[in-house]
Formats: C-alpha cells, sequence, structure tokens
C-alpha cells in the first residue's frame, strides 16, 4: 500500500484515525533550515476538528512532535520523523460499521483490496492521516519561502452554488482567515456558512471547490511529459480525500474560447519575460511560466451523513445504517489547508528536482 509521496522532497505518513498517533516522515529536506514545532503547529491548527461550529467535534489538540532530523533548531538533512497523537478518539462509535459499508466510503473498496479493514473510523482513508501531509508541508512552506519566495495560499471558492468573486492576485491570509468558512469574500462567506449551518441541521452535507494560488514560483519547474507540473499537482490533490476534480488556469471554461482569446500573449516587464493574461495558469508545456499558479479542487459532500441510509452488509444482506460519530457537514474549511499542503509538496519537490538539473 503506497504511503510515499514524492521524489526529493519525499514524504510517508502513518497511523490511523483512531490509533495511537499519526504522523510522517520527511526525507529530503535540505540541511541547516531553522525549524522547530512552532513553524509546525499553525498549519495543524488551521487543519485541526473541532475549530468552529460548522465542522467535526472531534477535540483534538493536534500537538505535534518532532522525533528526529533536527538538532540546536536546524534541520541535519536526515529524515524528520514527526507525530501527533490522537487524544479523542471514540473506536466505539463506528461498531455498526464493522459489518456494513457506508455509502460512499472506502469500506467495500478496501475490503476488496486488501482482504481486512480498519473499520475504527475509516482507519487510513480517515482525513485524519493528512495530519502527516500538513505538518511535512509546514516544512516546504518555509523553504521556499525563504529560498525562492514563493507563497501559496489556498480559500473556499463555492459551497454548493454559492461562489465567491475573488481576485487570485490580491486575496490574503488574513482575509481567508477572517471567518470560519474560509472564503476571503465576507459577505459570500455568510450566506455559505448560513448554508452549511442549515444542511447540518438536516442531518446532510455539502460539497464545494478550494481554490489556490502559488505566488513567486520560478520559470522553469516540472518537466515536459510524464512529470508535467500541473500533472503532479493533479496526482497530489486528488489524493486528498473527498476529492472529485481539478481545474488549472481557466480549466474547463478556456474550452468555451477560441485560440485567439485564450492565448497568453508574452510581454517583456521590467526586463523579464511576463504574460499579458495568465489563462495557462501560471504553467505551459508542463513547467512553469513565473505567472501566478492557479488551480481549483472539488470536493464531494461529506460521505457520511447524519440521516439512515440504506446499505449491505459484507455477507451481502440488506441493512440500514444508523448515524453516529462526529463529522463535518462540509469538508472545504478544513480541505483549505491540505490543498494547500499537496501543492507546497508538489513545489518543492519540483524545486529540489530543478536545483540538481541545474
Amino acid at each position: 500500500m503506497p504511503n510515499t509521496f514524492g521524489h526529493l522532497f519525499c514524504i510517508t505518513t502513518f497511523g490511523e484515525s483512531h490509533g495511537g498517533a499519526v504522523g510522517v516522515v520527511v526525507d529530503g529536506c535540505p540541511p541547516r533550515l531553522r525549524l522547530s514545532e512552532t513553524d509546525i503547529q499553525p498549519d495543524l491548527d488551521r487543519r485541526r476538528p473541532g475549530q468552529s461550529r460548522i465542522v467535526t467535534q472531534r477535540n483534538e489538540a493536534d500537538t505535534v512532535e518532532i522525533l528526529s532530523g533536527v538538532f540546536q533548531g536546524r534541520t541535519l538533512g536526515t529524515p524528520i520523523a514527526m507525530i501527533v497523537r490522537n487524544q479523542d478518539a471514540r473506536p466505539d462509535a463506528y461498531s455498526e460499521v464493522k459489518k456494513k459499508f457506508r455509502p460512499s466510503h472506502a469500506d467495500f473498496t478496501y475490503l476488496s483490496k486488501f482482504g481486512i479493514r480498519n473499520w475504527e473510523g475509516g482507519g487510513r482513508s480517515s482525513a485524519r492521516e493528512t495530519i502527516g501531509r500538513v505538518a511535512a508541508a509546514a516544512i516546504a512552506r518555509k523553504w521556499l519561502r525563504e529560498t525562492l519566495g514563493v507563497e501559496v495560499l489556498a480559500w473556499v471558492q463555492r459551497v454548493q452554488a454559492i461562489e465567491a468573486r475573488v481576485d487570485p492576485a490580491r486575496v490574503t491570509l488574513r482575509q481567508v482567515e477572517s471567518n470560519i468558512i474560509r472564503c476571503p469574500d465576507s459577505s459570500t462567506a455568510n450566506r455559505m456558512i448560513s448554508l452549511v449551518e442549515r444542511i447540518r441541521r438536516q442531518g446532510d452535507s455539502v460539497g464545494g471547490v478550494v481554490a489556490c494560488v502559488a505566488r513567486g514560483a520560478p520559470p522553469g519547474l516540472g518537466d515536459p511529459v510524464f512529470d508535467k507540473l500541473e500533472a503532479d499537482l493533479a496526482k497530489g490533490v486528488l489524493s486528498l480525500p473527498a476529492s472529485k476534480g481539478f481545474e488549472i488556469g481557466s480549466g474547463f471554461g478556456g474550452t468555451f474560447l477560441k485560440g485567439s482569446q485564450h492565448n497568453d500573449r508574452f510581454i517583456a516587464r521590467g526586463g523579464k519575460i511576463r504574460t499579458a493574461t495568465n489563462r495557462s495558469g501560471g504553467i505551459q508545456g508542463g513547467i512553469s511560466n513565473g505567472e501566478d499558479i492557479l488551480l481549483r479542487v472539488a470536493f464531494k459532500p461529506t460521505a457520511t451523513i447524519m440521516q439512515k441510509q440504506r446499505t449491505v452488509t459484507a455477507r451481502g444482506s440488506s441493512a440500514v445504517l444508523e448515524p453516529r460519530g462526529r463529522h463535518d457537514p462540509c469538508v472545504l474549511p478544513r480541505a483549505v489547508p491540505m490543498v494547500e499542503a499537496m501543492v507546497l509538496l508538489v513545489l518543492a519537490d519540483h524545486a529540489l528536482r530543478q536545483k540538481v538539473l541545474r
């Protein structure tokens, strides 16, 4: 079962949702980077459960511990192991799904593949696995910012049919974090929050879209064939739980344009080659061109809902699943740091690959 992502900046996550702990081993981080738990914790705080009334109320502090790879406040260039201990696991809430398959979950597919599954909260299929990704990406974030000046920021663009108008070039972290839905458009955010609260009272769930921008990525990242930068970005974000779609630049909307309308014209600005528009989303021919990298990720409604659902048992008998447990009525607010994490991991990996090539 592959649990490793990346080539040079390489991470391996471990642990189950209701086990003793979850964590990650980061291999390939350059040496001498100043690093401590205080660099990691803020991103985990944005991902953790229980942070607002519209997310799961599982009570976890998600406090990170660095176990190796750092000495006297600097990275050694050796594997960095980090762990977050589970404190509010309630596996008894999942006793019913020991024999019943949850609709649109990985219960049936995991059992089909491995012949065994961890039914306590879904095990590795739980979004709790992403703690390791976010912790590792906090290291990537610091290294990219300090060495290349790269900034990665995501936000909630749409909840069901409610969509925000956001200028990706101007959105700030302060705007994103100004409300519990993580939408930088405050008036739209209020409507989104009202929708999620109404859906939650109904015992149901909703999905939507998270947008992300990477600013300051230099030209030259990515490869022209199988390891195109957008292909690796797509793989990264589509490996996140509940993700169902990916767009970069103009995305599917670009199919409505003609080539004469869609092409990004080159210009010279400040002694640098730029593009007058950015419908390519910062990537051309699989390689970054120096413009902002713009992408969007679609997330389905949370599969676990607080309503009775018809299903079957592992033996194929009809059954009814009773709602239990603590779950997100909308994954989007907590998906924001997860999307950032996968973009950061991909960019760090490609930056190191480019460094080796040159």
